[in-house]
């Protein structure tokens, strides 16, 4: 038990680390951070928030996690625990609301005042493929795993989970190969279990209509990619493929993040999506004691981390 619950600190902390990280400095240039790069934690900046805060990325993991945390999958509980931080600022570092994407947002509107069905409030447009559901999936698989659920059973409650906000297909494969990367590593975790991963993912996907968009992923020479061949904008492609580009390169925590954040752009949801995979991969003992200590609400989050994995027990 105490194993599993310290994964899913080291997930989730390890995502709310680094989106914190990059929260000041959201929207600034690669240009601009190679000239003034994030070394540490820092307050304001983009937004008006101290030092330590987390944004919307971290906000609806936490959501999802908090409805994952009674037991079961229920995609309305998580649509209203989505809701209860939109409009009711639950799950915020600060108690408000400072950052919101508008394909989630249309989403939560969908559900509360459309009153579509959970599963039918994300659009599914060539232009509703932002990273929002890719930023919020691995709740769902820090449940699967603690379940013991196989591939065949949980890539359709990915699926599912990311259609709440982002239903195209490209999105889709985005989550899902995320979530092999990050199953493999709960399971065993070694920089080889990300390229098994890749390689189960290919295997799954490769039939999909939109699975060429995710094709550097799979070559050879992916890790040998420079700087500048790498993107890190808000688009689902860009977004995991910077992730998982500063996971390889790099050896440990503090290094990945940093990498991530400094790429500029959609710098708190790449570094958040880099630091959960990272903080799977490396264990809570090997994030900075100096960033958890500052991160707002870190006991928040750890409990619960602990109440989920306690009903997930039962």
């Amino acid at each position: 038990m105490e194993r599993i619950v310290n994964k899913v600190k080291a997930v989730m902390l390890g995502h709310a680390v680094a989106d914190a990280l990059g929260v000041p400095v959201e929207f600034m240039s690669r240009c601009e951070l190679d000239k003034n790069p994030v070394t540490d934690m820092m307050g304001f900046g983009t937004y008006p928030v101290p030092k330590g805060s987390w944004s919307d990325d971290s906000s609806m993991a936490i959501a999802t996690l908090d409805s994952l945390a009674s037991g079961e999958v229920d995609f309305d509980d998580i649509m209203e625990k989505f809701c209860a931080w939109y409009y009711k600022n639950e799950y915020t570092p600060t108690g408000k609301l400072f950052d919101v994407g508008n394909s989630c947002a249309q989403a939560i509107n969908n559900y509360f005042l459309g009153k579509r069905p959970a599963t039918s409030c994300g659009g599914n447009g060539d232009y509703s493929n932002g990273n929002g559901s890719l930023m919020r999936i691995h709740p769902i698989l820090l449940y699967a795993y603690a379940k013991g659920l196989t591939a065949h059973e949980w890539v359709d409650i990915v699926a599912q989970c990311g259609c709440l906000t982002h239903a195209h297909e490209r999105s889709e494969i985005g989550c899902g190969i995320f979530s092999f990367i990050l199953m493999h590593l709960l399971k065993s975790p070694e920089k080889q279990s990300i390229y098994r991963a890749l390689d189960e993912a290919k295997e799954y996907y490769v039939n999909f209509t939109e699975f060429s968009h995710y094709s550097r992923l799979f070559d050879n020479g992916f890790e040998k990619l420079k700087r500048s061949d790498i993107k890190s904008s808000g688009y689902v492609v860009d977004s995991l493929e910077a992730a998982v580009w500063c996971l390889v390169t790099t050896d440990n925590y503090r290094d990945c993040v940093l990498r991530a954040v400094n790429l500029g752009e959609d710098t708190d949801t790449v570094g958040a999506i880099a630091g959960g995979l990272a903080g799977a991969l490396y264990g809570l003992q090997a994030m900075p004691e100096e960033w958890l200590s500052v991160l707002l609400k870190r006991d928040y989050i750890e409990e619960i981390c602990e109440s989920a994995c306690e009903s997930w027990r039962k």
